[in-house]
């Protein structure tokens, strides 16, 4: 910022120097990023001056200014995060985990103001998808700056409305870089994507069903069985695909997507997540202190991966649950312990089912040629994955309460998986 209009720093202990005219937006933003990063190294005193000094006039901008500076400092942090991989749900998903509800809605507005400079064409699927699913829209008068309404839509305050931009902004600064897994907003080839790839509708809204009956029983051993037909059902929806590119001499390729899990036990659910995308010849590895698991694969196999994970998440926690509270004799508890041996072990357990249902739609193919295809679409996969995340570590998941790992094994392994394949036939 230029020295005649006034630079806001920690060194200037918060004062504004003297300024022969008022500072610009852009000027003004440029402060607001510098007061973030003071922030994110933990001087919460230097945010507070700053606002301070901003609302009661004495950097002589006018509160336009401050909220169109607001909007710009905003814009330009989160442009720099879609530079680093990070996608619309990616930001949701961790505001809504790091920081206060009211945070939440200034960055949903913030990614809609964002993808709404760009020409529609031009925004990949994936991007306009995840903004239908976060309900992102401009809802604001874009002729005034959004900061203003957003802060009167929120019920909230100058001060404190500035103090939330500083904190979402050093938010964004904390985060790391990330694969680019999706083309950028403005790719102009953007539309053009392989989206007809992904599973049939008429499969999809199958596999629903029985996920959803899956989830709603309080069987477990009808909720195993209907989830083993929904597996079996995808397996044989995605080697047929595979069939039909060998015939149309379709190249392998393969994509990344990622699957936030709630806490707690997040290592135990990703494992699960895991062993869910080995079955569907896929990759995953975990991402502990953001809370997501990468996975690498083929399109189709990656819905496949995502809708099997996202039920059986559920049926586990459920299950879980239902085992109830663990204590020793002496009144100690194990039920932490308990729940992440049972974890562990309900997704070694699901492991190995649906690796037994792969083997019978495999033989249930009786096509030559799916296994070229499948091994071209496997090195596709594991090219994928190296050249995104190189090397990475392997750590095993501690088991430290047998009743739990027996409890885990028995909720996975209630039911005979054996499927009735007329009721799966194509109608």
């Amino acid at each position: 910022m230029d020295e005649r209009h006034g630079e806001f720093t920690e060194e200037a202990r918060g004062g504004w120097r003297s300024a022969t005219s008022p500072p610009s937006a852009d000027e003004l933003a440029e402060t607001l990023l510098l007061t973030a990063r003071s922030h994110l190294r933990g001087n919460r005193a230097v945010a507070r001056k700053c606002v301070a000094e901003l609302r009661d006039g004495r950097s002589g901008a006018q509160p336009r200014t401050v909220g169109v500076a607001a909007d710009l400092a905003l814009q330009k942090s989160i442009s720099q995060l879609w530079q680093f991989g990070w996608l619309p749900v990616d930001l949701w998903q961790i505001t809504r985990r790091r920081m206060k509800d009211i945070a939440e809605g200034l960055v949903i507005d913030t990614i809609a103001a964002n993808l709404a400079q760009y020409a529609p064409a031009t925004v990949p699927e994936r991007w306009t998808e995840q903004l239908r699913q976060l309900n992102a829209s401009v809802w604001w008068d874009r002729g005034q700056p959004h900061h203003d309404q957003w802060a009167k839509k929120a019920g909230v305050g100058g001060e404190e409305a500035l103090l939330t931009v500083i904190s979402v902004l050093a938010s964004f600064m904390a985060w790391p870089r990330l694969p680019v897994i999706a083309p950028l907003p403005g790719t102009a080839a953007a539309q053009r994507s392989v989206a007809a790839r992904g599973i049939d509708q008429k499969v999809l809204a199958r596999v629903r069903g029985l996920l959803a009956k899956a989830e709603a029983t309080t069987f477990p051993a009808e909720a195993e069985t209907l989830s083993a037909k929904a597996q079996e059902l995808m397996n044989r929806h995605s080697f047929e695909r595979a069939l039909l590119d060998e015939a149309t001499h379709q190249q392998q390729t393969a994509t990344s997507s990622r699957l936030w899990l709630d806490g707690p036990y997040f290592v135990a659910k990703a494992t699960l997540v895991n062993v869910i995308a080995q079955a569907n010849r896929s990759r995953a590895v975990r991402h502990g202190k953001l809370g997501f698991v990468s996975l690498v694969g083929d399109q189709l196999d990656l819905e496949i991966t995502e809708l099997l994970a996202t039920s059986l998440l559920v049926q586990a926690t459920t299950a879980m649950v239902a085992e109830g509270k663990q204590v020793t004799r002496a009144g100690t508890s194990r039920t932490r312990s308990f729940r992440q041996s049972f974890l562990v072990a309900y997704a070694r357990r699901i492991g190995e089912r649906l690796e037994a249902a792969n083997t019978a739609a495999r033989a249930d193919a009786h096509d030559p040629r799916l296994l070229p295809v499948l091994a071209d679409r496997s090195r596709a996969v594991d090219q994928a994955f190296d050249e995104m995340f190189g090397a990475t570590v392997r750590k095993a998941v501690s088991v430290s309460n047998g009743a739990g790992w027996q409890a885990g094994r028995a909720a996975a392994d209630r039911a005979d998986i054996g499927v009735d394949r007329a009721t799966l036939a194509p109608r």
